[in-house]
Parts: C-alpha cells; structure tokens; sequence
C-alpha cells in the first residue's frame, strides 16, 4: 500500500459562510457568468432562429437543407464556446461530444442533421435566452441594489450637496414627500441593504445552479456516448491487463520452471553417463534431480494458481479465499456469506482481488490482524478487508491500488479506500453479481 503524505491541511476561515460570500471569488464569477449570459444568449438566439428559418424555407430548393446544417453546425461551434465559459467561470468541465466524421461534404451535412448533439444545441440556443435575460435582470438589480443600500451612509451627502433633495425619496406626492435622511432611516436603509447584499450571493448560486443543469444537459455527451467512451477505455484497460498476465505467465515460465527443468535434463544426462562409471555419484545425481522435480512442481502449482486456482472451481470463494488467508503472514479471518455463486469471471476477479489485498497487507501494512468479509447486497458482490496496521493506503495514481482500481472498474466495479494515517484500514470493492 502506498503512503500518502501530500496532502495539504484544509484552508480555516474565520468568517461564517453567509458573511464572506458577498467578498469571495467564486460569487464574483457566477455573477460574472450571468452578465456574460444575456449578449452572449441574444447572439445565440439570433443565430438559432434566423438559420433554422431561413433553412426551413429553402426546404422546397436544394439550399434549404445545407443551410440548416450550417447552422446546426454554428450552434455547435457557440456551444463549445459556452462549455469554455462554463469551465472558466462555474468550474464546471463537460466533456465535448463527438465531432461529426464524414468522408464527403454531403456526408458531413448529413451527419450533422442526424447528431442529436446538434438538436440538443439549438435547443440550447432557444432556451437559454428567456433563462438568461430572467437571471441577468435579477442577478444585476439584487447586486446593485444591495451594495448601494449598505453603503448608503457613505454617498447620502450626494442628495443635498448636488440636488435639491434630502435623501433617497421613498415615496411622495405633491402634498407629502418622505426621505430617507435621518441617522435612524439612513441606519436602517444600510441594515436592509446588508440583509440584501447578504442573501445576493445564494440567490446567484441558485441561478448558476440552473445555467449548469442546461450546459451538462444539453451541451454535453449524451449518456450512450458517456457510456460507449467508458466501454471503449475499460476495454483498453482489459486489453492491457490480459497482455501484462501473459508477459507474466511467460516470463515465470521462462526464468522459473523452464529453467529449472532444463537444468533437471541436463543433470539427468549427466547422471546415465556416470550410472555405470560411478552409481554412487548418479544415485546422488538423481537425488538432487527429485529435489528440482519437487521444487518445480511447487512452482508451476503456484502458476497455475496464478492463472486460475483449481480450488475456486471445485468449491468456491470460501474455500479459495481460505486458501490465500492460510498463506498470508498476518492472521486472517475469514467470513463469506453468499447465496449461491457467481459466475466464474466474477468469481475470478473478486479472488485475485482479495489476494492482491492480502498480500498487501502482508508486505506493506504493519498490521497483525486481518479480516475478510464477503457478501451479497442485492445486485452487487461486496468484498471487505480490514488490517490493524499503520494505515495510509492511497489509491491515487501510480500505486499498485489504482491499478486495482481500474481493473475492478473495466466490469462496472468499485474499489474505496479508507486508511487514515495510524489505522485502521479498511477496503471495500464492489463486483456486479451475476449469477
């Protein structure tokens, strides 16, 4: 297991969240984010109804439908500009859809009138505007209103000194006229733009909140790419992990038992020439030779429990998985409770997986007590292991974890980690169960 000792402590505040959110960075960009929204959308808008219409008029020529994929193709375009404002402003990073591949320029048309990607960012066009000329307008009058109102004890003088009013006129007639200009109004003017100005910010993470929920919604991937990207990567990582066994198998064949047997014919050879010569010198030949048989079965049935152990097949993950325990260097206790058995890749994964954490524990925790929990939560096998050791196991990048991780992910597994620094540790993954 890998240590971790990067991590930096979280950053203290000595302000409540309500007061200095009026003053922090993240508030500054959302609002920006919503000024930014309303030319921006009017472009978009614009954009969206004049090619879509103009397309659909020239339906009845040959203009009419390359007309329209162009501008399914601006809306496109703009998107990608509005998923770049989106993450520099909102933090928030949507992966970009797939681009159109086509080998010919009516194959493109088509290919873009077809997307439901292109649909998707005209409907964004469209949508967006009302949204952003409703957030703009209330974003702008919450902010302006709220900061002018808290300071207004710093600006009241402005009225007498340059007008021929006292103060902000809260209502009046040609009979009655009322002003904010006493300290009691000018103090209380100031509470309540406090209160404003203290309640702008959330209303404005609100309004972001929405404009997130459209740029992930409609300018993003659709859920069968996300889903067919993620295939695409667990295969590859499939792909490399059976080519790394492979590389395994044959070089532990190669440096191990091949080796050992080609040394056991050759001290054979050795020992016939010498059996009629010297029988006593071939009897302690051939002694030393059932020595190497001995050690070379031991080593090709380590082998072959590398590759797929044969008490997992005749009787499961309880027997295998006691199996491994009883060859750790740690004390193990093991409890598996499951209803029947899954099917054998899951079955192979969750042993190889446990083993991996075994062994783990064996080289790398310091503990002296383990545990191993398996059982079954509706659709999804659940394996546990737990030491009492120093802790800091880290999944992140680079570790043997990670790449535990990614091999559990490649069949919609889970692998999570908790190992604060002293202990103890705790490892849970997750396998589908397939029965």
């Amino acid at each position: 297991m890998d240590m971790d000792y990067g991590r930096r402590p979280a950053r203290r505040h000595f302000l409540p969240p309500a007061l200095r959110a009026p003053l922090e960075a993240r508030t500054f960009r959302e609002f920006g984010y919503l000024l930014l929204s309303l030319p921006i959308s009017i472009i978009m808008f614009t954009w969206s109804v004049v090619m879509v219409s103009l397309g659909a008029g020239l339906l009845i020529t040959f203009l009419g439908i390359p007309v329209l994929a162009a501008g399914l193709a601006g809306c496109r375009a703009l998107g990608a500009m509005e998923r770049v404002r989106a993450r520099a402003l909102l933090n928030l990073d949507v992966p970009a859809p797939q681009p159109v591949r086509a080998k010919s320029p009516m194959g493109w048309v088509g290919g873009v009138l077809k997307s439901g990607v292109s649909w998707r960012h005209l409907l964004y066009s469209l949508f967006h505007f009302p949204w952003a000329v409703f957030a703009f307008c209330v974003s702008l009058v919450l902010w302006v209103n709220g900061w002018a109102l808290l300071t207004y004890p710093l600006w009241q003088w402005v009225f007498p000194t340059y007008t021929d009013q006292e103060g902000i006129q809260l209502y009046g007639d040609d009979a009655h006229r009322f002003y904010l200009d006493s300290p009691f109004e000018i103090t209380v003017t100031a509470l309540v733009g406090l209160i404003i100005t203290l309640g702008t910010p959330w209303i404005i993470r609100g309004l972001a909140h929405v404009d997130r929920g459209l740029v992930v919604g409609l300018l993003g991937p659709s859920r069968l790419e996300e889903r067919v990207s993620e295939l695409e990567s667990d295969r590859g990582v499939v792909v490399d992990t059976s080519a790394a066994d492979l590389r395994r198998i044959e070089r532990d064949l190669h440096d191990g038992a091949q080796a050992r047997l080609v040394a056991l014919a050759m001290d054979l050879g050795l020992a016939k020439e010498k059996l009629t010569e010297d029988p006593g010198a071939a009897a302690r030949m051939v002694d030393e030779a059932h020595g190497e048989v001995k050690v070379a079965l031991q080593e090709l049935r380590d082998l072959a429990r590398g590759i797929h152990p044969a008490v997992l097949t005749d009787r499961g993950l309880d027997a295998a998985l006691s199996s491994v325990a009883s060859r750790c260097t740690v004390p193990v206790q093991v409890e598996v409770d499951l209803p029947g058995r899954p099917v054998p890749a899951i079955e192979g994964i969750a042993y190889f997986t446990v083993s991996e954490l075994l062994q783990n524990v064996s080289k790398h925790s310091g503990a002296n007590r383990a545990g191993v929990d398996v059982w079954r939560a509706q659709d999804r096998l659940m394996l546990q292991v737990t030491d009492n050791g120093r802790g800091g196991a880290s999944a992140a990048d680079g570790s043997g974890l990670a790449g535990l991780a990614e091999r559990l992910d490649a069949v919609d597994g889970i692998l999570v980690v908790d190992s604060p620094r002293g202990g103890p540790t705790t490892i849970t993954a997750e396998l589908p169960w397939r029965a």
